[in-house]
């Protein structure tokens, strides 16, 4: 059984005790988080697909924590022109564990 869901601006396909990460959820107080916004299901051999969500389906996750991706460095270097730049970025990550999906 799997699921794909609409979270965060991303769309990621999800398992049962499956952990994975998603932009920074902000401002979350409580541990566990129910995510309504299922774009496709898979039951055994039974599939639900949302029009463009799945009616009635969800899945339930539980918060391991927050952490931070890799650094990214841009650096731009302009030719004859003396001239160069270095910037780098951490994107702020939460991590997930799907608890249970209900697909109906």
């Amino acid at each position: 059984m799997y699921a794909i869901i609409e979270l965060n601006g991303a769309q990621v396909k999800v398992g049962k005790d499956e952990v994975f990460t998603v932009n920074n959820i902000k401002d979350q107080k409580e541990k566990n988080i129910r995510v309504d916004t299922v774009l496709f299901g898979k039951d055994g051999e039974k599939y639900y697909i949302g029009q463009p969500y799945v009616k009635g389906a969800y899945v339930e996750c539980e918060i391991v924590g927050d952490k931070r991706a890799r650094k990214v460095i841009a650096f731009h270097y302009r030719e004859r022109k003396s001239s160069q730049s270095k910037t780098g970025h951490r994107q702020d990550l939460t991590e997930l564990k799907v608890k249970e999906i209900v697909l109906k």
